[in-house]
């Protein structure tokens, strides 16, 4: 069986010792989640100063919080990673939870030109992944155009729409890759996502999905962009290529939602211009002995990180707990791991693993998701905990 490497060296950014880092924990003394923040090798409980990572989120003085407030340290940073493999648990000791709890988990689709593509061919195949790799060639021969340049909304952009429509090659991801409006849904509920160790879940009905590797932005209610993370957008391809409003289905599902390990705050370290110079490597790695390793890079995106949080919160739509958005993937696998022209397809007990320099590592095993621990604890019992503890 693949292991994870839940590690140190493995899972923190490269430059640890300066991130502003925001993480939460499974405490089973109290038997409840805390707000922790990691100070060099310990992990210190800060519940007592901001009972839930919306409302740190929603300070002004957020890393000053993270970096110097009061807390309890509950144990070091090694021991808890090691102890947040869902395999090899100990639950009478603490273990890392998603670091978000009431803020909405909300996604951007078709935010790269090279996914957008494989979206069209997911359309166009009709969930059938035998048809992709013929459909793959018929469509990037008669585009040819590099994609990738085409600014979404701009007169150019909108001359192509036009000529697409008259050869009969326009299609709904057309529309929001290259059109005026940023595609914006809801990944899952708040408290729904999944962490760092945990597995997660693909629906039974799907036999064509993948991981989408992502940087994920934290967004306070006044809309500030305050830091990021990492996520897995994991998607059903075949559900969604059927019908586009199988969306909620090919999405949302049990553990579809994978966040972490923590969350970066910006400070005078790490900022907006690193997320947009991000670049994150993929590693799929199955009990079959199979490997895929991808790479996306945040230059390549085709709307500005700024732009699509402004589509997601403003006048339009407000989240008084926040949000965090999923910001899209250059990454699209198409190397084939089953029958030929049948592209890549997870099996259960894949390993992924999700790293960027800057945020670190997320890293989860695939299963099932009527098979993988059901989502119980909700936000109505992460406020019963909290008054329980005397901490709201």
């Amino acid at each position: 069986m693949a292991e994870m490497n839940l590690t140190v060296e493995a899972c923190l950014p490269d430059d640890r010792q300066q991130a502003t880092l925001v993480g939460r924990i499974w405490r089973p003394d109290v038997d409840g989640p805390s707000v922790v923040a990691v100070r060099g090798d310990s992990v210190v409980d800060i519940t007592a100063v901001v009972p839930t990572v919306s409302e740190l989120m929603a300070r002004n003085d957020a890393v000053a919080v993270v970096r110097d407030a009061p807390g309890e340290t509950v144990g070091a940073l090694a021991e808890i990673l090691a102890n947040s493999a869902h395999d090899r648990r100990d639950p009478k000791l603490p273990w890392f939870l998603v670091p978000v709890d009431l803020q909405a988990i909300k996604a951007c689709g078709v935010t790269f030109a090279e996914s957008m593509l494989e979206r069209v061919i997911e359309e166009k195949a009709k969930g059938d992944p035998s048809a992709a790799d013929a459909i793959r060639r018929e469509i990037v021969g008669q585009i040819g155009l590099d994609l990738s340049k085409i600014v979404p909304g701009s007169d150019e952009a909108m001359q192509l729409k036009k000529a697409l429509v008259e050869r009969g090659m326009w299609s709904q991801y057309l529309e929001v890759g290259i059109g005026p409006d940023a595609e914006v849904f809801t990944k899952a509920p708040p408290m729904a996502g999944v962490g760092i160790g945990a597995e997660v879940g693909l629906h039974a009905i799907s036999d064509w999905n993948n991981p989408e590797p992502e940087i994920v932005l934290v967004i306070a209610p006044d809309g500030r962009i305050v830091g990021a993370t990492l996520g897995n957008d994991v998607n059903l391809r075949d559900v969604e290529g059927r019908s586009a409003l199988l969306l909620g289905k090919a999405k949302d599902n049990n553990g579809s939602a994978a966040l972490g390990p923590f969350l970066r705050l910006f400070d005078d370290h790490f900022g907006i211009d690193d997320v947009r110079l991000a670049e994150l490597d993929l590693t799929v790695a199955g009990q079959d002995g199979f490997v895929l390793k991808g790479r996306s890079s945040m230059s390549r995106i085709s709307r500005d990180v700024a732009d699509l949080a402004a589509h997601a919160i403003g006048p339009h739509h407000q989240y008084p707990d926040g949000l965090v958005l999923m910001t899209g993937t250059l990454f699209a696998p198409t190397e084939d791991r089953g029958a030929p022209g049948e592209g890549f397809t997870h099996k259960m007990g894949d390993v992924v693993t999700i790293h960027s320099a800057r945020l670190g590592a997320l890293v989860n095993r695939v299963d099932r998701s009527d098979a993988i621990p059901p989502w119980t604890f909700g936000a109505g019992a992460l406020m019963r905990n909290l008054s329980a503890r005397g901490l709201i």
